[in-house]
């Protein structure tokens, strides 16, 4: 068993003294200037998510009914959040105010893959307009993910004692797993352990999936329509204190992850360990000027990746591969030459903020950010050309940051409130010298990276603007312009081999195609302007509706231009990231009214949203990539006592407009059915649910190309123009019991 299994225990017995809490909630700053919150925001809290976690152990995919988010398809715990088009990098995701960093060349570890849903107790997501304090160093919008806050007992109740255990089981991919949580506090001292584990075969497309081009590149095994590389195993676990005086908060959260499978169906490796340990601190205070907050924090992984079983057998062959002999179950032989890939990651932050009361009109934040972030990522030499060196694709990556800002926020009449911010940033990027595996096969690149000048320097600065009117209880209008900058990711400008192989393995979009970096690449700049409408009844209870339309221009868009002009329309091309520009615009529609409300039968309410975004790549023409088509979800929601009941529609357009540069792959429309049941009865919850009623089979859109299965690593053999195919019916059933 790995030694961190026991250092939970070990924490306990070292750190006595340290303390955790969780979220704001804790402390409300008495103001009478009020705080905006955005009408394009959307918070999620414990009622909003108990019904998300029995069908998802991917905390990404408790994003999916809000406006304006998609998702890019990846491993079973770690699919990426798109916001108006821009995913992954260009978003500013913190967890537990922790900003966390993908160490991984095809981004296998994204932030939200590092909290399992049970543990997430609310959600804010900035669409659009995001304040400068909510982050910097990203384009699009802010996920903020936090876990539950600490609880203390109340005054003269004595111990606190509670916890909570559930379990869940999804039919499609025999999906299973379960979370425990325990809290014993008295009234200044709190401390909790949570824990979660998560485990799946690979799941089954729905109807019939059995494209063609698979049997005969060798790749057809698998039985029935199941999909290659689509299995995990995840185990989260985390022990956090909390100490409490008067107006002030000390609280410490001691995490580790151990994610010792998780398959990928469009990538060419699959991850085979992820380890992760996180360390995080936080001060906040109260006190007559406003309230203070710090932060440290360090979290450090430890990735590995190489071809799973799916990956590591084909069918039909009768001879071994590279003098290797390899009989896998089945009975047939064939093999691909093992090649393990390692990434080590540590990143440090400290954070400090303080919201001051200027007067009964005027809110000012301030605020300065630090972050040091250090990468290695190697390949040690096995199987044919991967001798005799150990490839350094990243040796001693640097990336750090240095931030500050300001945000001033005014209340002018009852029906007026404006917000303005500012934010600068340094970032620090360098990287150590590289080395292929051999001199005859990547001398030249190694060399040509290696005589370069790698030290960059960038200072962005970011600004904001909003503006709400209220003209009365029943409606709100808010319009806001943002001017955001996003560096390179250490991958984006230091990824320096143009040798195929290598670049098959730089690939953080799921498309199919290889990517090397470029040290000339400057920031991305993005200028948005975005307006929201909101209508609703005076309580905001019983019926609302909501209009969002965005416009967003980026300078020097980090893109990618083909290194080679040979390619067909039907085959995966090898890319160089360039720096462009771009336009994307959409418009967010959702809403909600009562359908009718009948004695014994309950109520029935209609839920539904619509969201349309589109991209172009303004220097060349083309479309940008992984752009959602229109979509949208209807419900009806009825309620009835304990019971609440959804019937829900989900109706994608097809994907027409797509990425050439890319060979990007059209996908179809399709429509789906879900049904959900909840029922709660004293401590317990219970709920079911049906994905997928009629099990269709459909693609999504942002799923990527499929590499599931077969000798995945060939330039030649994997067939083009295979997507991944979507989870067929699938039944779920979670339970949940406090105590």
């Amino acid at each position: 068993m790995k030694q961190h299994r026991f250092s939970i225990a070990l924490a306990i017995a070292a750190l006595p003294f340290t303390l955790h809490a969780q979220d704001d909630e804790l402390f409300t700053v008495v103001v009478t200037a009020q705080k905006i919150q955005s009408l394009n925001a959307t918070r999620l809290g414990g009622a909003d998510l108990a019904p998300l976690r029995p069908a998802t152990s991917d905390t990404a995919s408790l994003l999916r009914d809000i406006p304006g988010v998609s998702l890019y398809g990846a491993g079973g715990v770690s699919s990426l959040p798109a916001i108006h088009g821009l995913a992954d990098d260009r978003l500013r995701i913190k967890v537990d105010g922790m900003d966390l960093i993908s160490a991984c060349g095809n981004h296998m570890n994204p932030p939200l893959s590092y909290i399992d849903p049970t543990h997430v107790g609310s959600i804010n997501v900035f669409a659009g307009i995001a304040p400068v304090s909510s982050g910097g160093d990203s384009i699009g919008g802010t996920i903020l993910v936090n876990s539950p806050a600490a609880e203390f007992a109340k005054a003269g109740q004595g111990l606190l004692l509670k916890g909570a255990a559930g379990a869940f089981y999804r039919s499609n991919g025999n999906a299973n797993g379960g979370n425990l949580s325990a809290t014993i506090a008295n009234e200044k001292l709190s401390m909790t352990y949570s824990g979660s584990t998560a485990k799946a075969d690979n799941y089954t497309a729905g109807g019939d999936f059995k494209p063609a081009g698979l049997a005969a590149a060798g790749r057809g095994w698998l039985a029935g329509d199941e999909v290659g590389s689509s299995m995990y195993e995840s185990t989260n676990q985390s022990l956090k204190f909390a100490l409490r005086h008067e107006n002030h908060l000390v609280e410490f959260k001691y995490g580790v992850q151990d994610i010792p499978v998780q398959g990928w169906t469009n990538q060419r490796m699959d991850m085979t360990g992820n380890d992760s340990t996180q360390l995080n601190l936080r001060y906040r205070g109260q006190f007559d000027w406003g309230a203070l907050e710090a932060r440290a924090y360090n979290e450090k992984t430890r990735h590995v990746m190489q071809f799973g079983d799916d990956k590591l057998y084909w069918y039909g062959s009768t001879t071994a591969v590279d003098g290797i002999p390899c009989v896998p179950s089945g009975g047939t032989t064939g093999c691909a030459a093992g090649m393990p890939m390692d990434t080590q990651g540590d990143n440090t932050g400290v954070v400090v903020k303080a919201d001051i009361i200027l007067s009964a009109r005027d809110l000012l934040r301030v605020g300065g950010e630090a972050q040091r972030y250090r990468l290695d990522d190697w390949w040690d030499p096995s199987g044919k050309g991967m001798w005799p060196n150990v490839f350094w694709n990243i040796n001693n990556g640097e990336r750090d940051r240095l931030a500050l800002f300001g945000e001033w926020e005014a209340q002018w009449n009852p029906q007026w409130l404006t917000q303005l911010g500012l934010r600068h940033e340094t970032v620090d990027m360098n990287a150590g010298n590289v080395q292929g595996y051999n001199v005859l096969s990547y001398g030249a690149d190694a060399t040509a990276f290696n005589a370069k000048d790698r030290k960059k320097t960038d200072h962005n600065l970011d600004f904001t603007a909003l503006a709400r009117y209220t003209p009365d209880a029943t409606q709100t209008f808010e319009a806001g312009y943002a001017q955001k900058t996003r560096s390179p990711n250490l991958y984006e400008r230091y990824a320096w081999s143009t040798g195929g192989m290598a670049m098959r393995m730089i690939n953080m979009t799921g498309d199919g195609n290889g990517y090397v970096g470029n040290l000339d690449l400057k920031p991305e700049v993005a200028h948005t302007l975005s307006a929201t409408a909101d209508w609703h009844d005076a309580a905001k209870e019983q019926w609302g509706f909501k209009l969002t339309p965005y416009l967003t221009y980026v300078d020097d868009y980090i893109d990618a231009a083909r290194i080679a002009t040979t390619y067909t329309s039907t085959q995966y091309v090898y890319l160089r990231f360039v720096n462009q520009s771009a336009r994307l615009y959409g418009l967010d529609l959702s809403g909600h009214f009562p359908l009718a409300k009948i004695d014994g039968y309950g109520s029935f309410t209609a839920t539904g949203k619509l969201n349309y975004v589109r991209g172009k790549n303004r220097t060349t023409g083309d479309d940008l990539y992984n752009m959602m088509p229109p979509n949208a979800k209807l419900a009806v929601v009825h309620k009835l006592g304990a019971w609440t009941n959804t019937l829900e529609t989900e109706l994608v357009s097809a994907k027409d407009q797509v990425n050439a540069e890319r060979n990007e792959v059209r996908t179809s429309g399709y429509g789906l059915i879900h049904l959900r049941s909840s029922y709660e009865w004293k401590q317990a919850r219970f709920d079911i649910g049906i994905e997928n009623l009629f099990d269709k089979l459909y693609k999504h859109p942002l799923g990527g190309a499929y590499l599931g299965q077969g000798k995945t690593m060939s330039g030649t053999i994997v067939p083009w123009g295979v997507t991944v195919p979507g989870m067929g019916r699938s039944i779920y059933a979670g339970v949940n019991v406090k105590f």
